[in-house]
């Protein structure tokens, strides 16, 4: 095998483990959705805010450490953090609309 072919066959290799953990991502923000969904659902039953600043500090805290540990920039660790919660705080909104 030349150089070239082998780095072809580890390129292959790399993007297939990308893909998979790129649909791993996606299956595990789609539970993630699937129980903030629920507490959605919780919260405008028990007219509560859809909000939780407290909460979501702590969580950034939380993640910002957990990033720091798996050697991943704590600065996008909160970013998305971020916008998943913008996302999320959106879901409860409109579940406390249409309660």
């Amino acid at each position: 095998m030349t150089d070239a072919e082998a780095a072809r066959a580890e390129l292959l290799r790399l993007r297939a483990s990308i893909d998979n953990v790129d649909a791993a991502l996606i299956f595990m923000l789609a539970e993630r959705f699937r129980a903030t969904q629920q507490v959605g659902h919780l919260k405008a039953e028990h007219e509560m805010p859809a909000s939780d600043p407290r909460r979501e500090e702590q969580q950034v805290a939380r993640l910002r450490a957990l990033a720091e540990e798996a050697h991943l920039d704590p600065e996008f660790a909160e970013k998305w953090f971020n916008f998943v919660v913008a996302e999320v705080i959106r879901h409860h909104t409109e579940a406390a609309e249409g309660r």
